[in-house]
């Protein structure tokens, strides 16, 4: 089933208004995937991930993450330093978790890449578990759709949460954030899955004492991005979550000394693919929900001008978009086609360095102290061979 198409008949829909709006979209697999909601059954229990690996302390969400906090038995360790080169290597990935050949091809060719580029970190962009996030934090689509296809990319992934995961009764909706715990919970039982909270930071040392070379911070934009409208307080646009988050994201940006910041969200800022950007998502313009318009909010008065990157996934493309005065700077970058694809053209028309709206791929980012550079991978999934299509690199320049 393709999530693409399932657009709501009006915006800012409750999940069941939705359904009583479209009859024909209830009677199909919408339908059937409601009635298995409504039953919920518990899948198959994972078996040695959840056995043999340590736990990892799960923080609150705006707790920073120290790269030595991962560094447990049985964890993947965050990087200590550069590599060799005087640079960090980290492979992004987005809109991965189907479990089906186009990923498993995708993640072969990157685990090639990895082996190469001496990549030492990832990154996954949301949608993590298609098509509505796990059942549980034991769940066996784990391993199905994220240890498996991923084995031998032995490093830490840095994830974020995106619409699939964090789903109600309609695949994608977004409806139900409270799914998302499950997959902070999991970090407990996997070495390679890293989310202390459903929003962190991460910031990784220089070669030299001082200040950090590069911090992540990952946000949770599901509750100012959802299709449908939420229903618990505690995760609406202005609830207690979203205004928390918003403090911590603003604080923690004010705080960082790192020469680099990156900020990770499953929904973008600036989008040339089909859903659109952010305010304007799907062509919607009004509500609190399905156009983004909180979410535009947030990047613009938060994030623009202080992130020097916005790494988002949700558009199944591949996009390195150039900073303008909009963005204060920032440069936008979607990359989320590790197992989907987009229908092969250009919908709107934000300036672009480079852009592919038709393959699966994904990205790797190298970060040194002079400089940061994007090196962007398509993938032909029939030989699982990666194609270097695309390489920007941009000088470090503020004093």
């Amino acid at each position: 089933m393709c999530d693409d198409e399932l657009i709501p008949p009006s915006a800012d829909m409750t999940e069941d208004q939705w359904l009583r709006a479209d009859p024909a979209l209830a009677e199909g697999p919408v339908g059937e995937r409601v009635r298995e909601m409504r039953a919920p059954r518990r899948r198959t229990v994972l078996g040695g991930v959840v056995a043999g690996a340590a736990a990892l302390t799960v923080l609150p969400g705006g707790a920073q993450a120290p790269a030595a906090a991962a560094a447990r038995t049985g964890k993947f360790p965050l990087p200590a330093g550069p590599g060799r080169s005087g640079e960090y290597a980290v492979l992004l990935t987005g809109d991965a978790g189907t479990g089906e050949e186009a990923q498993h091809a995708v993640a072969a060719a990157a685990r090639e890449v990895c082996r190469a580029e001496g990549v030492g970190l990832a990154v996954g962009l949301g949608d993590n578990i298609y098509e509505n996030g796990p059942e549980s934090a034991d769940d066996s689509e784990f391993r199905t759709k994220f240890e498996d296809p991923n084995s031998g990319v032995d490093i830490p992934w840095l994830m974020v949460l995106g619409n699939h995961d964090c789903s109600g009764l309609i695949p994608g909706s977004g409806g139900d954030p409270s799914r998302g715990d499950r997959e902070v919970a999991y970090a407990k039982a996997s070495p390679r899955w890293y989310m202390p909270g459903r929003y962190y930071n991460v910031a990784l040392p220089a070669a030299r004492e001082g200040d950090p070379l590069v911090e992540f911070f990952a946000i949770d934009t599901n509750p100012v991005a959802s299709y449908v409208a939420q229903l618990d307080p505690h995760y609406r646009w202005n609830g207690p979550y979203m205004r928390e988050q918003r403090r911590w994201l603003d604080g923690a940006l004010k705080a960082s000394r790192a020469r680099w910041k990156i900020v990770l969200g499953h929904h973008p800022y600036l989008n040339n693919g089909k859903h659109g950007s952010a305010g304007s998502y799907d062509g919607f313009e009004i509500g609190h929900y399905t156009s983004g318009i909180h979410l535009k909010e947030l990047y613009e008065e938060v994030v623009c001008g202080r992130a020097d990157l916005i790494l988002s996934g949700h558009d199944h493309t591949l996009q390195i978009l150039e900073p303008t005065t909009r963005t204060g700077g920032t440069r936008q970058i979607v990359c989320g086609a590790a197992a989907k694809s987009g229908d092969g053209k250009a919908h709107f028309g934000h300036p672009a360095s480079w852009q592919n709206f038709s393959d699966h791929g994904f990205m790797v980012l190298r970060v040194s102290e002079r400089a940061m550079t994007v090196d962007a991978y398509t993938v032909d999934v029939a030989t699982r061979q990666a194609r270097l299509a695309h390489s920007l690199r941009t000088k470090f320049s503020r004093g």
